[in-house]
């Protein structure tokens, strides 16, 4: 059966079966949790699910840890300098009090203050949180960006 993107964002994994499936400890994901790095859905129970794109954004948060050195924090600035603007094709009106567009530290799903465009979004879903899904790291996304 073919993933569809809806599929693949769909919440089904619980904490302990991601991290199976991620080869990350349960205390790693915790802690990618509580950094931002990873937004998982909240059940009413308050117990976390997780898609087929968080495994892949695990992953992901992984190699930039172990085989590249970044810390936390850097993934969280190279997160954050992705052009979720450009992405959702955000106005500069929107841009002059969008919290994520002068941030160089919280990527645009940490942001206090969104556009209007992001208000009522769920991250989850945008395109900006799902980046992993089409590309290998940030640098393809970027390449993308300059003809």
């Amino acid at each position: 059966m073919e993933n569809s993107s809806v599929e693949s964002t769909t919440p089904v994994y619980t904490l302990s079966t991601t991290s199976t499936l991620s080869g990350i400890p349960v205390h790693s994901i915790r802690q990618y949790i509580d950094k931002g790095l990873i937004i998982p859905f909240k059940k009413e129970s308050n117990r976390n699910l997780f898609s087929q794109i968080d495994i892949l954004r695990l992953k992901y948060i992984h190699k930039l840890l172990n085989e590249y050195g970044l810390n936390i924090a850097g993934i969280s600035t190279l997160l954050a300098l992705i052009p979720c603007w450009a992405i959702r094709e955000c106005s500069a009106k929107e841009r002059e009090t969008c919290q994520a567009y002068h941030s160089d530290v919280n990527p645009c799903w940490e942001a206090s203050e969104k556009g209007t465009l992001c208000k009522n979004t769920n991250c989850r879903e945008c395109d900006v949180y799902r980046i992993v899904e089409n590309y290998a790291d940030v640098k393809s996304f970027f390449k993308t960006l300059i003809p």
